[in-house]
């Protein structure tokens, strides 16, 4: 039996971010509580070969790997900064060009960064109607950190966050067993 694909996605712009550090503690937790196969992608890194796709033609083949990875998780991890009360533009557009049947039924992740408290409510007014549109699963636990609540080397600072990490992961590797024992559709 092989292991599950979890995918992460820092939808973050820039390298070192608290938004690739989020999304190491969260696949670290899902690590830590089932055998996965963890695969990290970073906007920081693809960020230029993702931004002048204007279709799935003719991409290189290091850009379908990316994408037949996303397609072909078994479970997501997805995090982003946020600018102006929503995900990073890059993100978005690395999603648009995600297949609309590809993520039906993959538990999701919810994450995201940002400055202050304020912006917590984007991943549930943003963030998560993206991912119905996909019929993906998004965990009932989101999970968003302020600059406070992360050290730079990526330990967490503040307990509580690191409850909600708990919470979200148990919430995934639910969905994901579940996923697991259903029955093949026909």
């Amino acid at each position: 039996m092989s292991l599950p694909s979890v995918i992460a996605l820092s939808g973050s712009l820039a390298a070192p971010s608290r938004t690739r550090r989020l999304v190491d503690q969260i696949a670290a937790a899902i690590g830590r509580a089932r055998p996965a196969a963890l695969r990290t992608y970073d906007l920081a890194d693809i960020g230029p070969q993702i931004a002048p796709l204007t279709a799935r033609e003719r991409i290189s083949a290091e850009v379908a790997a990316i994408y037949d990875a996303i397609e072909s998780a078994d479970l997501l991890i997805v995090g982003s900064p946020i600018y102006k009360a929503s995900y990073s533009g890059l993100l978005k557009h690395l999603l648009d060009l995600v297949q609309p049947t590809a993520l039906a039924g993959v538990p999701v992740v919810l994450a995201a960064t940002g400055g202050t408290d304020r912006h917590a409510l984007a991943l549930d007014h943003q963030f998560r109607p993206l991912f119905s549109f996909f019929n993906a699963l998004t965990v009932p636990t989101t999970v968003y950190a302020v600059e406070a609540d992360i050290e730079k080397t990526g330990e967490i600072r503040n307990p509580d966050l690191g409850v909600r990490i708990a919470r979200a992961v148990g919430e995934a590797l639910g969905l994901l067993e579940t996923r697991a024992l259903a029955p093949a559709a026909a």
